[in-house]
This record gives C-alpha cells, structure tokens and sequence, in this order.
C-alpha cells in the first residue's frame, strides 16, 4: 500500500511531463507521417522532400539565421497569445495590434532621428509595446464590462489597423516614389544583425556566426520570452492571470477581479505583438508597407498551441514552424514539392494538438494500467 502511495507523485509527474512535452512532439511525428503519406501519394518523394527541407532549414549558419531570422516574430507572437491563453481569452486579433506596433515603430523612428541608438531602441520597442496594448485596450474593455467575445471584437481591430496602415502607406506616411512605404527608418533606429557585431577576423574563426539577416530582434524575443515565463511563475500578476483562467468564479470569490485582470492580460497580449512588429520593421523592413506581416500574428496562434501556452515552449515551436518556411523554397527546389505541402503539415500539426484529448484518453489508461499493476 505504501508502494502504491508513493508511486503516485511519479505518476502524476510523468502524466504532467507527459502531457506538455510528449503530445506536442508526438502532434508533430504524426504530422510529418501525414505529409509523408501525402506527397507519396501524390507522387513525391517524402525522404528526398524532408531531406531539403531539413538543409534548407538547419543545412548551414545562413539556413539556421534565415530559420531564427522567421523564427522571431513567431516567438514574440506566440508569446502574446500564450499570455492571453493562460486567463482563458483568445486574442485573434495579434495581428492587428503587430500592425499598430510596427506603425508606431516607423513613424517615430522617423520623427525622433538624430538621437543615439542607446536611446532610441529601446524608445521605438516600448513605443511599439504600448501602441499594440493601446490597440487591444478597446476589446479589453468590451469583454470586462459587456462581455462582448474578444474573438470578434479582436479580429474587428485586426482588419481595421490592417486597413489604416494600407491607407497611411499610400497617403499621408507614402516616402517619395511609386512604392506605397513609409520613409526608412535612419540606422540609429534599427536592429543591426548579428554578423555585423563581430569582425572579419571572429567570424573566420567562428563561421557559425554568419548567420546572414538574423538581428538582435531574436535576443529581445528571448529575452521576452524568460520575462513571460518569470510573470507567470513568479509574480502576483501572472498568478491571477493563471487563476482567471483556471477558474474566474473562484478567482472572484478568492477576491481577484476578474474584469481587471481581463483587461491587463488582453493588453499585455497586445503588448507583446506590438513589439514583434516593433522587431519585423526595425530588423527586416526598417519601414512599413501594406501587407508587410506574412500572417505572424496568426500563425502565432498555432505556436501557441503547439508550446502548450508555455513561455518556453513558444521558443522551440516557434522555430519548428520558422524552419518550415525557411526550409520550404528548398524543399520545392531540389525534391519538386509544391510549397503549399508546408501549409498542409502546418495544419496538421495544429489538428493534432487540437486532438489532445486522444493523447489524454491513451495517457491516463497507460497510467490505470500501471496502478492496477502496482496494486
């Protein structure tokens, strides 16, 4: 009997661990053997596509930097929806709010040139932090007070900042010239890449380093990423964020509120996409132009999902969905697969963790199996 007690703190660990490891990784094998089976299928090779995928993804230090270089925004956006997850709230509209970070971003960029990059940095990336809170703020409110779903009201605000900066592109911020962009951003606004920081000399001996346009953006979504995981973890804040989530009419009880603590988690959502398109304009762009988000904001939605809601796991699925893009022109290339295959094992991913309660069912009758047979 006292066996069987003490095997249940391992059980319950290894249910946990089991849980927020094993059923992304096995989500993602299952999607691979599903993509596998559709391009033989379809008369493709899946060891030849797979093969270019992976060197086109991780084949060298300029695949690895255009890996990170994609990776990054995916972070900082799977960050704001994670956030935005653990107090039960769904924030569709990140990618309207990295809209609005990445317009604040070229718009004071340019207004406050002459200052020094110590200086302005950090000002353009709080600018950007606030505009995407402020662009979340009015859903925020909606949803505390109303109770209106911040599912519609978010992707209102998406499609309407997604429309103001197509109108600001080619009317009152349009730069000189037929291209609908804002002015570029002066050098002491942008993000250097990585490669730069270091001499010709360093960079011979150490040629892991030349990882082409990836730039600092990826230490600041690092960065972001251990600052979410200390809130959640540590903080009063991130305890009634998670305690909202979990349950709000006991966090009621319990003397949380709930309609503000609704609207700190929605704004800080906003917060962190603002800054992913704060990362895209100063690191890649050094302008904004319409369109100029490959639907970050969204596929941080699948990161998300994929890493559990984990700040740390947003990092590695971050990079596995960075890597398929990166490595998709490749895989078309050299093994003739159609890069909307890419799109198909991204969707398979996403419904394999939407399947989690398949991997539950199998997990928790592995785990009565193991306490009848401890019994």
């Amino acid at each position: 009997m006292s066996e069987t007690r003490e095997t249940l703190p391992a059980q319950k660990a290894w249910m946990s661990v089991a849980q927020k490891v094993g059923i992304p990784l096995a989500s993602v094998v299952l999607a691979i053997i599903v993509g596998s089976v559709i391009m033989w299928t379809s008369g493709y090779d899946p060891v030849a596509a797979f093969a270019a995928l992976f060197k086109g993804s991780f084949g060298g230090p300029k695949q690895i930097g255009d890996t990170l270089l994609r990776s990054t925004p995916l972070i900082l956006t799977g960050l704001a929806l994670a956030y935005g997850f653990r107090a039960n709230l769904f924030n569709i509209g990140a990618e309207g709010q990295l809209f609005m970070g990445g317009l604040a971003v070229a718009w004071l960029g340019v207004a406050v040139t002459g200052l020094p990059w110590i200086i302005m940095v950090p000002m353009l990336l709080l600018a950007s932090m606030l505009a995407g809170a402020a662009w979340a703020f009015v859903p925020a409110i909606l949803k505390a007070r109303v109770g209106a779903h911040e599912v519609i009201t978010t992707m209102m605000f998406s499609y309407i900042a997604r429309y103001i900066v197509s109108w600001l592109v080619v009317g009152p911020l349009k730069a000189p010239g037929q291209i609908p962009q804002t002015v570029a951003l002066p050098t002491g606004a942008q993000l250097p890449r990585i490669q730069t920081l270091f001499g010709e000399s360093t960079l011979d001996a150490l040629p892991f380093l030349n990882l082409g346009r990836t730039h600092l953006g990826i230490v600041v979504a690092l960065v972001a990423a251990l600052f979410v995981w200390f809130i959640l973890k540590y903080t009063t804040l991130g305890y009634e964020n998670r305690a909202v989530g979990f349950n709000p009419w006991a966090s009621e009880t319990g003397g949380i509120s709930v309609q503000w603590t609704t609207v700190k988690a929605l704004c800080i959502s906003g917060a962190f996409a603002g800054l992913a398109g704060a990362v895209e304009v100063m690191g890649v762009h050094y302008r904004i132009f319409d369109q100029f988000s490959s639907g970050f904001g969204f596929t941080g939605i699948a990161v998300a999902l994929l890493a559990k809601n984990h700040p740390l796991g947003v990092i590695p699925a971050a990079i596995l969905f960075g890597g398929l893009t990166a490595g998709a022109g490749t895989m078309q290339l050299e093994a003739g697969v159609p890069q909307k295959i890419i799109l198909i094992i991204q969707a398979l991913v996403i419904f394999f963790v939407a399947a989690e309660e398949i991997f539950k069912w199998f997990i928790k009758r592995r785990q009565k199996e193991a306490l009848s047979h401890a019994g």
